[in-house]
């Protein structure tokens, strides 16, 4: 048995049933996981290749319960390329959704504003990325399906809901492209200014592996980014990790309206 096969085996009996969708949980957005209603809680410690949560406000648990009449798997953190070197840290959590039943993921994340018109506390939609950081999760991968397109992996049917959901429920959505980079150093004024010449309008630490993960296994990806600051250099931003944790925990309200929104109108997508 694989070590996939070992976490399904373990959740499958504790979950009770088919899990329709699963968020993926960022930086300061834990507290999303309340909204689920009758929820099993199981830290990542016990469930066989999930990752071991290393970074503050990463709670390293995987929480099912249901939200809007929807049966969800909020993964409150995620492995980071620079904690282990290993983009692939998230191949098993993804693969094991995928044996689960799940078909569509949402990744939210906390990231740094290139675009001036967004600002600390707005959510901006990923609609592309740029992967700067030059690791891929599906190196060593011996078989084709390691050859994945990844023309519209931001799935063009669930952004259209997210926007929906945004007008419905009153939120401020911007959307840009997403640019991947390693960590944990922040990027320097001098990167920003390349980053804004190479066309991205955002810039984080993560999912950009997780979306690769995703498509992989067949799963619809929608990604959600959490603006906690302005990138270096921009209106003298200095970006902090503990101005990430205190804008995300603030701005999550917003981001719970939001999903709360998607959800209910996901049948009309």
């Amino acid at each position: 048995m694989s070590v996939v096969d070992d976490a399904v085996a373990l959740l499958e009996p504790k979950l009770g049933g088919r899990v329709d969708l699963a968020i993926v949980l960022g930086t300061g957005l834990g507290g999303i996981a309340d909204l689920a209603e009758d929820a099993v809680s199981i830290p990542y410690a016990e469930i066989p290749g999930f990752p071991r949560a290393t970074v503050s406000g990463h709670a390293g648990r995987l929480v099912v319960g249901r939200i809007e009449g929807r049966r969800v798997a909020l993964l409150q953190g995620r492995a980071h390329y620079y904690e282990t070197g290993d983009p692939s840290g998230m191949r098993t959590p993804i693969e094991t959704l995928s044996r689960l039943g799940v078909t569509t993921v949402v990744l939210t994340n906390a990231a740094g504003a290139i675009d001036k018109v967004m600002h600390p506390g707005h959510l901006a939609l990923i609609s592309d990325h740029i992967n700067l950081a030059g690791a891929n999760p599906l190196v060593g991968d011996l078989d084709d399906r390691r050859f994945v397109p990844m023309n519209d992996a931001y799935s063009p049917r669930l952004r259209a809901r997210f926007k929906r959901a945004a007008l419905q429920c009153g939120a401020r959505l911007h959307e840009g492209v997403y640019c991947w980079v390693s960590g944990p150093s922040f990027e320097t004024p001098a990167e920003i200014r390349m980053l804004k010449a190479l066309g991205a309008d955002l810039v984080g630490m993560s999912t950009v592996p997780e979306v690769i993960l995703a498509r992989r296994f067949g799963i619809d990806v929608a990604a959600i980014s959490m603006i906690t600051n302005m990138g270096a250099g921009i209106d003298g931003s200095v970006p902090s990790h503990g101005e990430t944790k205190t804008v995300a925990g603030a701005g999550a309200i917003a981001l719970k309206r939001l999903l709360l929104a998607f959800l209910k109108g996901l049948d009309d997508v």
